[in-house]
């Protein structure tokens, strides 16, 4: 059940994980929407669409740019921002992830100029995260330090392998070497402040050779590690190939072998599990990610960036599910004639928006706790909504699911099996919003 767990974590960093959407939007303005915590603040997703080239496992929106066209890209995403952050209002940027593509390819000047354009519009504190994710190529290291004096306080860097004929087979153009010096530099300017990407379900890997290697990352990684299930993804290179027989994965049990083993490694090694693909120790999680996962508001710039949040500059009382224009070329036409790309637009009903807490709540290790909860439903709580149904009682009896006076969560068994119990849930939430009474609303 992991895989399919572990293939949603892999797109957290791409916000949007999860849209539900297209049910009727409720015509009266919901409780929540006036909440200060939950429309004055969000977090910034900006997306760098280029890479260098596809690596073979690759399905996310990311191109090979034809030519060098930086100068117009970054002052498209200066403007989309601007734009962006005008309609939805917001008085504070609480953290900011430059993600991608490849964003380590862009000039340190387009970060500054877009955390500049930022603080223009809104407030970001000195001490709001900000993380770049780092291909770990000799390029990308040479640059880390004039992307931390442009405001860089965070490095995300994807190692993936430490096994250079896995790197090479997964398309990677990086080796371990350069994996490790750049994991290196970037301690040395972001001390506690370094997360590691790392996969598993690699082609010809084994659970021995996965545990080797992860003895291995662990006495150069810093305090944050994200773990990542390699899935097959229809249109890839290595999906074909697997297709074909010219590549074989490890099974569905092996994997998940492979989970349960990192997740009792990094413990062993003084990493808390705080999600199902993210670890860390020394209180060095990622703010930016924690801000998805507690449902709270985000703006996604840049081509094929996904947000979520209350237009309140258009007078707007409901949260919309944005996504971007996805093709560079179309989207920077797009933000030079009207100063934005967004291309789909979908207000969220309060029941969608209760189905995406729960889901982005319920991957966290702590879960849902109820006070959470009532910032988006104060009406009816979360042992209102599960209490009575028997699907649910099997669940908490088995020990997999704990429902308490703390709120909603996992067991550490059923966090594996989190996507064979989202369904129990998500069924019981949608029964007990759409058919309680129309006076309690």
């Amino acid at each position: 059940m992991i895989r399919v767990t572990c293939r949603a974590a892999s797109r957290v960093l791409y916000p949007g994980v999860r849209c539900f959407s297209g049910g009727e939007v409720t015509e009266d303005a919901p409780e929540w929407a006036g909440a200060p915590h939950l429309t004055k603040q969000a977090s910034l997703y900006v997306h760098w669409p280029y890479c260098l080239r596809r690596c073979s496992y690759c399905n996310f929106n990311k191109y090979i740019p034809k030519k060098n066209n930086d100068h117009i890209m970054t002052k498209c995403l200066q403007w989309e921002t601007e734009t962006l952050l005008q309609l939805s209002q917001v008085s504070c940027i609480t953290s900011v992830f430059f993600g991608g593509g490849t964003p380590s390819l862009t000039h340190p000047s387009t970060i500054a100029a877009i955390l500049e354009t930022v603080s223009r519009r809104a407030s970001l504190s000195d001490e709001a995260e900000v993380t770049l994710e780092v291909n770990p190529t000799p390029s990308g290291m040479s640059k880390l330090e004039d992307y931390h004096r442009a405001g860089v306080n965070r490095f995300s860097i994807g190692v993936q392998s430490l096994q250079d004929e896995d790197l090479e087979s997964l398309g990677r153009d990086h080796s371990s070497q350069d994996a490790l010096k750049t994991i290196e530099e970037a301690r040395r300017l972001c001390p506690g402040r370094v997360s590691v990407d790392v996969m598993f379900g690699r082609p010809k890997q084994t659970v021995e050779s996965w545990e080797r290697e992860l003895s291995e990352l662990l006495r150069v990684c810093d305090d944050h590690v994200s773990l990542y299930q390699l899935t097959l993804e229809r249109g890839t290179q290595l999906f074909k190939q697997v297709q074909c027989g010219q590549v074989t994965v490890p099974t569905e049990e092996e994997t998940a072998e492979m989970y349960q083993c990192a997740r009792k490694t990094l413990h062993q090694h003084g990493f808390l599990q705080y999600e199902v693909s993210n670890f860390a120790r020394h209180n060095s999680v990622s703010h930016h990610n924690m801000s998805y996962w507690k449902g709270e508001q985000y703006i996604g710039v840049g081509p094929g960036a996904h947000g979520r949040f209350v237009p309140l500059g258009e007078g707007g009382v409901f949260r919309e599910a944005r996504t971007q224009t996805l093709e560079p070329d179309v989207w920077m036409r797009e933000v030079q004639q009207r100063g934005h790309g967004t291309r789909r637009r979908i207000q969220l009903s309060h029941l969608e928006l209760l189905q995406e807490v729960l889901v982005m709540g319920m991957r966290m290790t702590k879960g849902i706790n109820h006070k959470h909860w009532r910032l988006f439903s104060p009406q009816i709580g979360l042992h209102k909504i599960l209490g009575a149904s028997m699907d649910v009682q099997e669940l908490l009896q088995s020990g997999r699911l704990i429902l308490d006076d703390r709120g909603l969560r996992c067991s550490w068994d059923g966090l594996a099996l989190l996507d064979s119990i989202l369904p129990t849930l998500l069924v019981e939430l949608e029964r007990q919003i759409l058919h309680r009474p129309q006076s309690v609303c």
